[in-house]
């Protein structure tokens, strides 16, 4: 019997993916309501912001090391000695005592900026979880969510 008289019967993985591509495609086949489209459109705008606030904090984290490390080193500075100070878009002569009050001021600011971006960041992150998964749900593989 030639060889081009074969006929190959299909493997259990083929069957598998062959069901996986007509699931897949009846997932791409769901019909979008409005609603479904506003949630995607809602997921989007919030990992737009949750990636503009991911870059805030880890600004506003470097900023509070950068402060803590400026603590550390006026502690080894002279008692005596006026310390450049910076306020505004212009540097200061302060006595050290000012100086470290003013940095331990501006620490503790941050720090609470910083405990207010990973609230909002932790709530973002679970509003997008519910979406995700609600998305996934009503699409499967027919819409890509991840970035």
């Amino acid at each position: 019997m030639p060889v081009s008289e074969f006929i190959l019967a299909p493997s259990h993985d083929q069957m598998h993916d062959k069901l996986s591509k007509e699931e897949e495609s009846e997932s791409r086949d769901a019909e979008v309501t409005r609603e479904d489209q506003d949630k995607i459109n809602t997921f989007s705008k919030l990992h737009n912001r949750s990636k503009i606030l991911q870059e805030e904090l880890t600004q506003k984290q470097k900023d509070k090391e950068d402060l803590e490390e400026l603590s550390t080193e006026l502690e080894l500075a002279d008692e005596d000695e006026l310390v450049p100070y910076k306020i505004g878009d212009s540097f200061m002569n302060l006595p050290l005592p000012e100086a470290q009050d003013l940095l331990s001021t501006a620490t503790t600011e941050l720090e609470t900026e910083v405990s207010t971006l990973e609230e909002e960041l932790s709530g973002l992150k679970e509003e997008l979880d519910g979406l995700k998964a609600h998305l996934y749900a009503r699409f499967g593989k027919g819409i890509n969510l991840e970035a």
